[in-house]
């Protein structure tokens, strides 16, 4: 039981960092950026290249792959979502293709064989019977102060509320001076570095494939779908729930289905709460 606890409880926090970029994009822009998950993946092959073939301090390859994942965000927006604007599912459609182009490019660049990364932190941490890697610790910490600073940018600073007001109210932001298509561009270079350090740990986490976009996509539409709003406490909630659901049935079940249960919640709160769990809200 302590094993499950501990675990849901950092999966959870890595899985809330995974889906709060995904969030802020449907929140802001109205769209499911379903090249979201690409964002991960260049993240976790940027910095692979930079600290495991290059040799480079870790801390650069972390900030490359932010760099790289910021840019992917502002070029997307650039080049599909803003010509495309007035027509959500053509964008949506356009991010699914792009994502995988994005694909092809890694296979090409990097083969297709599954790669592991080292871990970003070693060694082992043994409490009350549970054995918790430093490795995921510190994806979890890292995620909870990424989180927190997230929060506390969209709540105190100019920025960060017109973002917020722009989730609310695009017609009445543009009103009261603020330039919605600039917030719009800030939000996806948000969106896409937090996507490229999530996809870090997560590969860190697991392995890095050229397919390793899938899951984490999965994942951020779920706390989508199962939320119903686009804040970010409502994705905390969202996150642990599934977070918990994973190890639950991973580690009482079977190992083969994860994911499984994720799905079916996606159906159940479809059928009986259109809305989400909480309704439609804002940043």
């Amino acid at each position: 039981m302590t094993q499950i606890l501990i675990q849901g409880l950092l999966l959870s926090g890595l899985y809330a960092l995974i889906a709060i970029g995904f969030t802020m994009i449907f929140s802001v822009g109205r769209v499911l950026n379903l090249a979201y998950g690409a964002y991960l993946m260049l993240g976790g092959y940027t910095y692979f290249w930079v600290a495991q073939t290059m040799h480079m301090p870790k801390p650069i390859g972390i900030a490359a792959a932010i760099g790289i994942g910021a840019l992917a965000g502002v070029a997307m927006h650039r080049l599909i979502v803003r010509p495309l604007h007035s027509d959500p599912v053509a964008v949506e459609i356009s991010t699914l293709i792009l994502a995988v182009i994005i694909q092809a490019g890694i296979v090409l660049v990097f083969n297709d064989a599954p790669k592991v990364l080292h871990p970003i932190v070693d060694g082992v941490w043994r409490v009350g019977g549970a054995t918790v890697t430093f490795n995921i610790l510190t994806a979890t910490v890292a995620s909870w102060v990424i989180l927190f600073a997230l929060y506390h940018f969209v709540r105190k600073t100019h920025v960060g509320r017109a973002i917020s007001a722009v989730s609310m109210d695009i017609k009445g932001a543009a009103l009261s001076g603020v330039n919605p298509d600039r917030i719009n561009m800030i939000t996806w270079a948000i969106s896409g570095a937090l996507g490229a350090i999530a996809g870090v740990f997560f590969a860190s986490y697991t392995q890095l494939s050229p397919s390793m976009w899938v899951s984490p996509l999965i994942i951020a539409v779920a706390v989508v779908i199962v939320g119903g709003i686009g804040s970010i406490i409502g994705t905390l909630i969202v996150a642990h729930i599934i977070g918990f659901m994973e190890i639950i049935s991973t580690t009482l079940i079977a190992a083969e289905l994860r994911g499984v249960f994720t799905m079916l919640l996606i159906i159940v709160v479809l059928v009986l709460l259109p809305r989400g769990l909480f309704g439609r809200g804002e940043l």
